[in-house]
């Protein structure tokens, strides 16, 4: 599925059958057991896939998929859910009981809102939301305590999401091309998409380029000084 903007979809969706699924289960490279779905052109998460719930990786990424399923907690030992290309424009509220999950990918859908549950995901490690039409996250967001990186390039951001101050763990933030608004003067805004805008912890930085970022602060202070 090409990235960035859809068309409509022309393909007859695909379905699944227990076998056909079952077929789809292989072991990484690392001994995780994992249930690759992706490219089989379905518009509707297979209900059989509930009997094959004990994995640690489920990929139903680059299919025709518009709703995620309640069901989806039945996968609770997963610790990736790839659900990048698809027409998604919700998740269910129950996403909020995989406790286990590492990653989650949702890059590439139609998403303009989380649920608060999304908060409950309390050892996730990466979130992927790229490429979606968000234009603000929920406070919960906040609550993820193992969060490092998070992707929300190509997004509808007109502001850093304040949530993401109350992430100690916090490594990356990528913010790529949203219309972030900028203040050059207190009586005017002005919008940037910004083509490049990456957010890191000062502990990350090497004591040059911490003094670099310290001297151009002082620069941009004294200009709107």
């Amino acid at each position: 599925m090409a990235k960035g903007k859809k068309g409509k979809r022309q393909n007859k969706s695909k379905t699944i059958n227990l076998k056909m699924a079952q077929n789809c289960v292989e072991l990484t490279l690392d001994g995780k057991r994992r249930l690759d779905l992706s490219f089989k052109e379905i518009s509707v998460v297979p209900k059989c896939i509930q009997t094959l719930c004990e994995m640690d990786e489920l990929d139903l990424s680059r299919n025709l998929i518009t709703k995620i399923p309640d069901f989806i907690d039945s996968f609770i030992t997963i610790r990736v859910l790839d659900l990048h290309s698809n027409y998604l424009e919700e998740l269910p509220a129950t996403i909020g009981r995989l406790q286990n999950l590492l990653v989650l990918n949702l890059c590439n859908n139609r998403l303009t809102s989380l649920p608060c549950e999304i908060g409950l995901l309390q050892k996730l490690q990466t979130l992927k939301l790229g490429l979606n039409q968000l234009e603000a996250l929920p406070g919960s967001i906040g609550a993820l305590k193992e969060l490092r990186n998070i992707g929300l390039s190509d997004n509808r951001f007109t502001r850093v999401p304040g949530c993401l101050a109350r992430l100690d763990q916090l490594e990356n933030v990528n913010l790529d091309r949203n219309p972030i608004l900028t203040e050059h003067d207190p009586s005017q805004m002005s919008v940037t998409v910004t083509e490049s805008l990456y957010l890191v912890k000062e502990s990350f930085l090497c004591e040059f380029c911490l003094n670099k970022c310290q001297t151009e602060k002082m620069k941009i202070e004294n200009v709107l000084n």
